[in-house]
């Protein structure tokens, strides 16, 4: 095998925010370096698919800085050498010793969970930190000599208005960061989240198309690419890692619930920590058929500002769904790609659709 990006889960988190669907575990301080030497079980066991080097290796959760600090930088030196190498952190974990032990074990990029610079959303959203924790963290890491930051922002907040998004906007574009990500609120039905906030939910649905526009907009004004539909980067500093997903690279996931695809294979670890720990990782199995992979190369590789290349995802297109959308002066072709017009990129998954037999 040749896998050249690694997925860590690591899913404590000190709570459990209204709005997440992720598999995470409240606390649990006594069991993060059990979790750790469960991870490096299932990488020994896995580890023959990975390449030499790996491009991205990529600790998500949960909330990977939540994790002890001793078992984590256990864990990043015995990770295999990547190009890039990413760690998400929520900003009020974020201490010098912290963003000095993440420097010194090899990590070169950070992924800092802003979501808001306003005090009431982030109320809302159930968040920790406050700006000034954003702002402090921010800083602690740049003095640790990280000059590979992104900050996460979310958009269609209960009780947000379009002078909450601009503020959110103008906070991050002041800090200066090489990379912004940017997504709509993804309430998911029944959780207590939306049962609390249902109707405003519902009036910021409507306002999501014009909250999009606002975001590229103002993103792209200030320097930074548009390069996928929700991110946006300076001097071409994407996301590697996730890059290799919309481009449809295989990847290895390690961790409780992670997900793997490899070799024509998708597969899902238990959710379940006590499962994990024990070894027993009771996965979800589903093979890719060529016209599954089709139709997932098509929908994620538009979602980029390059032209997909078309070799061997013809069959997945409607030719009568794709002269419908050209016509409409939302797609281009170029005989052997295909890419979104800038308007069909607001439109998105809509257009996809539409194309995709």
């Amino acid at each position: 095998m040749n896998v050249r990006h690694l997925y860590v889960h690591l899913p404590f988190c000190a709570r459990r925010c209204g709005y997440c669907d992720f598999v995470t575990a409240v606390g649990r301080r006594d069991q993060h370096g059990a979790y750790v030497d469960a991870l490096l079980r299932e990488l020994d066991e896995e580890r023959h698919v990975l390449a030499d080097p790996l491009e991205t290796v990529f600790l998500g959760g949960g909330t990977p800085t939540f994790t002890a600090l001793p078992e984590l930088v256990r864990l990043l030196k015995a990770l295999p050498p990547a190009a890039e190498v990413t760690v998400e952190a929520n900003p009020e974990t974020v201490t010098v010793e912290l963003a000095d032990a993440l420097r010194s074990a090899g990590v070169d990029r950070v992924s800092l969970g802003a979501q808001s610079f306003q005090t009431h959303l982030l109320r809302v959203l159930e968040r920790h930190a406050g700006p000034e924790d954003v702002r402090r963290a921010f800083a602690l890491l740049r003095a640790a000599g990280f000059d590979n930051l992104s900050l996460d922002l979310i958009y269609g907040i209960p009780g947000q208005t379009v002078a909450d998004l601009e503020a959110d906007l103008a906070a991050a574009i002041e800090l200066g960061p090489e990379h912004l990500s940017c997504y709509e609120l993804e309430a998911k039905p029944g959780t207590r989240f939306t049962h609390a906030h249902a109707d405003e939910l519902a009036r910021q649905g409507e306002a999501m198309e014009d909250y999009f526009e606002r975001v590229v907009a103002t993103l792209t004004t200030a320097g930074y690419r548009w390069y996928e539909t929700a991110n946006f980067c300076r001097d071409d500093r994407r996301a590697l890692h996730n890059l290799g997903y919309w481009l449809g690279h295989d990847y290895l996931g390690i961790g409780m619930g992670a997900v793997s695809t490899v070799g024509g294979e998708r597969r899902r670890n238990t959710p379940r920590l006590a499962r994990y720990l024990a070894g027993d990782y009771e996965r979800e199995v589903e093979t890719i058929d060529d016209d599954t992979h089709a139709r997932e190369r098509v929908l994620l590789g538009l979602r980029l500002d390059e032209p997909l290349p078309l070799a061997g995802l013809r069959h997945a297109l409607d030719p009568a769904g794709l002269a419908r959308v050209e016509s409409l002066g939302l797609a281009a072709g170029g005989g052997d790609t295909l890419a979104l017009t800038e308007r069909g990129r607001f439109l998105g998954d809509a257009v996809t659709a539409e194309l995709l037999s």
